[in-house]
């Protein structure tokens, strides 16, 4: 009788066990920075911290290995996962809707990304990475438009104006993330005031001014086969 119980549950543990796994692995990472970005890399999105090691993580970080073909566009692709903070889900999402528009495929998912709430808060250095500028977002300290908007994957489009709430605690936070930004430079298509702590979209963030060291086109090559 005990075997037949177990013999009938154990079945459905195992696919819980599975959901449960799946689901960790799509979710958004909240694990060390430092860690991805010695195994991918620079990325100004994640974290504003230099690793001390520049190896790879790991008991044979040191070690020289052949990446082969699938490994190097596997890495293109979490770097773009990693720097802007997103799901797999989402990513896969945002191929679909950039290869459906016009134009090459990578840049297109380029803007998207760079188009992203989150990610604008980010350039415009009222948060300090996306995380911190997602935090922002979350928790109703920016307006678009003049109305709060906590939706961190909002894509803004042009003539959006994004600015921080009429708020103190609002100002204070954006303040003091203003003084040192994450980048040094906002794109061209965010005309940024200052002082008013406020900013219009104008357009899609140009090629040449995403500051994401990136093969693009890997990353479409990744997802060629896949969706």
């Amino acid at each position: 009788m005990t075997n037949y119980f177990w013999s009938g549950l154990l079945p459905a543990w195992r696919v819980n066990v599975t959901i449960v796994l799946c689901l960790f692995v799509m979710s958004r990472y909240r694990g060390p920075r430092l860690r991805i970005t010695r195994r991918l890399g620079d990325l100004p999105g994640l974290t504003r911290k230099a690793a001390k090691r520049s190896h790879p993580p790991g008991q044979h970080g040191q070690a020289r290995r052949k990446r082969s073909e699938y490994a190097i566009r596997l890495e293109e692709k979490q770097k773009l996962r990693f720097n802007y903070g997103i799901s797999e889900r989402q990513l896969v999402r945002y191929v679909k809707k950039a290869r459906a528009q016009e134009g090459s495929t990578g840049t297109n998912l380029l803007k998207l990304l760079e188009n992203r709430l989150d990610n604008v808060c980010f350039r415009l250095g009222f948060g300090p990475t996306v995380p911190g500028a997602r935090q922002l977002v979350n928790h109703g300290h920016v307006t678009v438009n003049g109305k709060v908007l906590d939706i961190a994957s909002y894509q803004c489009k042009h003539g959006d104006v994004v600015a921080i709430r009429e708020r103190k605690g609002s100002k204070t936070l954006a303040e003091a993330n203003l003084e040192f930004p994450g980048l040094a430079n906002v794109p061209p298509h965010l005309e940024l005031d200052k002082p008013k702590m406020s900013a219009k979209i104008t357009g899609k963030c140009e090629r040449e001014w995403v500051a994401l060291e990136i093969n693009e086109l890997l990353v479409v090559e990744y997802y060629s086969r896949k969706v």
